[in-house]
């Protein structure tokens, strides 16, 4: 769709369907499982058996916008119609009721009617259309001679002011809604596990297509699956949030070129024990939701998506799509999804700590942040460039680097350690002749 709007390349559907024509085969479930949000980011949950319809009817106007243009239009049309008609009603019946409707000889002066010119149900509807719409054609005018007619057209001005307000403000807000926004915001259509920093991650890819930018994006991974509790209580719908790989702490973004937005299976991830293997047959479905205000109109807005277990690539990364050139960045929208492989054990993150001597019994301690500060010896500081740290305390987030110095004789080996954590060694040796 956003191919034939002019919004991606012509190339960029060829690149996506020559992807999904290279991507390994994987073991897929004969039924296609069922899943709470789909692809485009609406929620796939049927509302069945719902007994007290009426709450629908207390908030008229939500229940308006949230239908289909069809039926908007439907009531839109059906709304004038029908005070159109029932205020010509009630003026035919005032033409009735004064005995304007009589046939009169027009040479012969008569009494003055309620209103000019109305002689048939046909005329009372035109003039009710003109009254409501305030055309005023001039040739039907109420007179003095019926005071109840000049109640009448002032309850159907403002009837009509109303419904117009009503309408008119529906098909705004159905336009101006902010779900509209989304549609030109693209989450990559599969996602990958790959290692990153030396543990697996789980990654995938968002953008903007506009240059307008989000202001105060927020993204938020939650895992959705069943799961039965110690006392054989079957929960359906137990939801997970994920932390997000940041390394300020929370999940805001700057969307200003395309991201991949990464998540670090480590011993506190849902993802902890899934496998290559067990992928295919776990229940589960990471859903995105990434939250923000637009910058043109100040709306907030909302673009949501899911993975399934069959829409995860165990060990596959995504290509590079940003250049540089002529002084700027260029981002190549044709690879978007694009993924090639690499080389990852199809164990899960249990069993590779299972493997590097990792006790799952131990303490969890907290993650110090790879963005602080590092001590060097006694001279200064240093800033960190790494991740965030295992679980164990037995490795540092870092790999401890010595630095030899020689001064008058002696050699001193000092050992970059993290503030806090451990005390810096010194180590002085006499240097043989």
């Amino acid at each position: 769709m956003l191919a034939r709007k002019g919004l991606l390349p012509d190339g960029f559907l060829l690149t996506r369907l020559a992807e999904d024509a290279t991507q390994p085969s994987r073991i897929r479930p004969k039924s296609q499982r069922a899943r709470f949000i789909t692809k485009s980011g609406s929620c796939n949950v049927a509302h069945k058996n719902i007994r007290e319809q009426g709450r629908f009817l207390q908030d008229v106007f939500t229940t308006m916008v949230d239908l289909k243009w069809q039926h908007s239009l439907l009531i839109f049309t059906s709304a004038f119609l029908c005070s159109w008609m029932l205020f010509a009603m009630v003026w035919w019946l005032l033409a009735f009721a004064h005995g304007d409707l009589e046939p009169r000889d027009p040479n012969e002066p008569g009494p003055v009617p309620c209103v000019t010119s109305i002689h048939s149900f046909t005329s009372a509807f035109l003039f009710s259309i003109e009254v409501q719409v305030t055309i005023g054609f001039g040739g039907r005018m109420v007179t003095e001679e019926c005071p109840l007619a000049i109640i009448v057209l002032i309850i159907q001005n403002i009837l009509g002011l109303i419904i117009n307000a009503i309408m008119l403000g529906c098909v705004f807000m159905k336009t101006a809604q902010a779900n509209r926004r989304a549609e030109t915001l693209i989450f990559s259509r599969n996602a990958v596990i790959a290692p990153r920093n030396g543990r697996p991650t789980f990654m995938f890819r968002v953008g903007d297509l506009r240059k307008s930018m989000i202001i105060s994006a927020t993204i938020q991974l939650q895992v959705i699956r069943r799961t039965v509790t110690a006392e054989g209580e079957v929960i359906p719908v137990c939801q997970l949030d994920i932390q997000v790989e940041n390394p300020l702490r929370s999940n805001g973004i700057f969307l200003v070129s395309p991201l991949i937005i990464s998540h670090t299976i480590d011993r506190g991830s849902p993802l902890y024990e899934v496998s290559a293997q067990s992928m295919a047959t776990e229940d589960l479905e990471i859903i995105v939701i990434l939250e923000g205000v637009v910058e043109t109109t100040g709306i907030t807005m909302q673009a949501r998506t899911s993975y399934t277990p069959e829409e995860i690539l165990w060990g596959r990364r995504f290509v590079s799509i940003m250049t540089e050139e002529d002084g700027r960045y260029s981002v190549d929208y044709s690879k978007f999804g694009n993924t090639v492989p690499v080389r990852m054990p199809a164990l899960s993150a249990k069993e590779l700590d299972q493997t590097r001597g990792v006790q799952d019994s131990g303490p969890h301690e907290g993650k110090p942040q790879g963005w602080g500060l590092v001590r060097a010896g006694r001279g200064g500081y240093r800033r960190g460039g790494g991740r965030a740290c295992d679980d164990t305390a037995a490795k540092p987030w870092y790999v401890p680097a010595e630095r030899e110095e020689e001064k008058k004789g002696h050699k001193k080996t000092v050992k970059l350690e993290e503030i806090g954590r451990e005390i810096e060694e010194e180590t002085v040796e006499d240097m043989s002749d």
